[in-house]
């Protein structure tokens, strides 16, 4: 870790900021998956243990990018059309919408909103790209989805922290590297932080650290997946009309 990246984990240490926990059911998937212990079956009996989450995946999967033009009754045939680690990843990237607490609904839902949108463009990207880049739709999705996920949980720690949210106004997002400067933290250090507590791979991890940056150095797969990151969210800023 950089002395940079070491000042910004203390400076989120001392103003007591909150990492969420994982859902259960993501710690039994994991528990499952890293055993290399299991079938189809079981694994969608342990995401049938949250409506929520299965409600998102079914909306998600739906489209051409996940479900190859293939429609999905249940969820063994999300598993067999997307396979199973693919479907885990998905689940990952969703649970943290869930997981932050509503006590600013409105905000977090343009967040979330957001978020998702550019999720979905970074998997369409990655899925045009996959033979040159070898990132994976559900890996882009999963960066497209965490990439700001310090936002929530600042917001949490600090009501005024991106106030602007408040509005529900997609198009008044705020200039966040102001927000970092006036609360003295640094959301993407939080992203990182959360990132890796809910063991997110190491490359998803360093990309959404440094997602605001060009990279000066060969990180490999991160390093294609920042660009497939910044590629999607300049399409998001495009397609709505925003300043990028």
């Amino acid at each position: 870790m950089s002395s940079d990246d070491e000042q910004a984990l203390a400076k989120l240490v001392s103003s007591d900021v909150k990492i969420p926990a994982q859902p259960q059911v993501l710690i039994e998937l994991r528990k499952r998956l890293t055993a290399d212990d299991y079938d189809a079956r079981e694994i969608s009996k342990i995401i049938a243990k949250d409506p929520g989450l299965v409600a998102m995946l079914f909306k998600t999967v739906r489209s051409p990018v996940f479900g190859c033009g293939k429609s999905s009754d249940n969820l063994d045939q999300v598993l067999m059309i997307i396979g199973v680690k693919q479907t885990f990843n998905l689940v990952q990237a969703m649970a943290l919408a869930s997981s932050v607490s509503d006590k600013a609904r409105k905000a977090l839902d343009t967040f979330w909103t957001r978020s998702q949108d550019i999720g979905q463009l970074c998997a369409i990207i990655a899925a045009d790209r996959v033979r040159t880049t070898k990132v994976l739709s559900d890996q882009a999705y999963m960066a497209g989805i965490f990439h700001q996920c310090g936002v929530p949980v600042l917001m949490q720690r600090f009501p005024e922290y991106c106030a602007s949210l408040q509005s529900g106004n997609a198009s008044d997002w705020p200039d966040l590297t102001q927000e970092d400067a006036k609360f003295d933290v640094d959301h993407t250090m939080a992203g990182y932080m959360v990132a890796r507590h809910w063991s997110l791979p190491d490359f998803v991890c360093t990309a959404i650290r440094h997602h605001r940056e060009i990279p000066q150095d060969d990180l490999g797969p991160a390093g294609t997946l920042i660009f497939n990151l910044q590629l999607g969210i300049h399409y998001y800023h495009r397609n709505n009309e925003l300043p990028n």
